[in-house]
């Protein structure tokens, strides 16, 4: 496996039982055949990408990653809907295209949670046993919306058990939002003000990793690591649809192994 064509999630130091249980995985832009904006790895069939380069690229991240079933795919809608991923419903992914949903959880091995990002902020979860995970797809719209506090909701573990680990997303000093973002989140919990840095003529910069980890906080999680990434700024390694609107997309994959 070319392992220079993905990140790995890196969870908290101890905080697993039995990591290698669990595997975790962001894709970079490398490795793969897209080309012009889509450059190289582009995994979404949404953004108007060559269909045959996403059947092709997805070929390979199965085949490089192992991957014990096709990836759950999600149609993301920056809503706070989470599904199970192992559901009955959802036995043969190839068949259920447009699960509305940005989140998803599983309890059986073998399932493979996946959600797409370009900007916006991967939420891995699992728990301290390592009998169950879940991947949540949080712009700042999710975010307020309460993807976390829904997915953190569905699972069967306690808080204090789950363990989190915040993917690549825009970082604190490339996300300039409006005061209507800032008042969203100021007026749902005055603690999100922390992650605001007024700019000017009513902008800030928004530090996307501190409003998960308020909430993740306030739910009684603080095992989190990650966070430490910019999409925007690492333009060799990721994509973002804020530095270039027709980009492709990353692929943010959990699964029980």
């Amino acid at each position: 496996m070319d392992k220079s064509h993905y990140l790995p999630v890196a969870w908290p130091d101890n905080s697993l039982d039995e990591p290698q249980r669990v595997k975790g995985v962001t894709t970079l832009t490398t490795g793969g055949i897209s080309i012009d904006a889509y450059r190289e790895f582009n995994l979404a069939t949404h953004v108007g990408d060559d269909p045959d380069a996403v059947r092709a690229n997805r070929i390979t991240l199965s085949k490089e990653q192992s991957l014990p079933a096709e990836p759950l795919w999600l149609n993301q809608v920056h809503s706070n809907r989470v599904v199970y991923a192992d559901g009955p419903e959802y036995s043969d992914p190839l068949k259920t295209p447009d699960i509305q949903a940005d989140a998803a959880i599983s309890r059986a091995r073998g399932i493979v949670c996946s959600v797409m990002t370009a900007d916006c902020l991967p939420v891995f979860f699992c728990n301290r046993a390592v009998t169950e995970v879940a991947v949540a797809h949080a712009g700042w719209r999710g975010l307020h919306a309460g993807i976390i506090s829904n997915t953190v909701a569905a699972m069967r573990s306690p808080a204090d058990e789950i363990v989190v680990y915040l993917g690549p997303a825009i970082g604190p000093q490339a996300f300039e939002v409006g005061m209507d973002v800032f008042r969203a989140f100021s007026e749902k919990n005055i603690s999100n003000e922390s992650a605001f840095i007024a700019t000017s003529d009513g902008h800030y910069l928004c530090d996307i990793y501190q409003l998960a980890r308020i909430e993740l906080w306030a739910l009684g999680i603080n095992q989190i690591s990650g966070g430490d990434h910019c999409t925007f700024t690492d333009e060799r390694r990721f994509y973002s649809y804020r530095r270039q609107a027709k980009t492709g997309r990353m692929a943010n994959l959990i699964w029980l192994s």
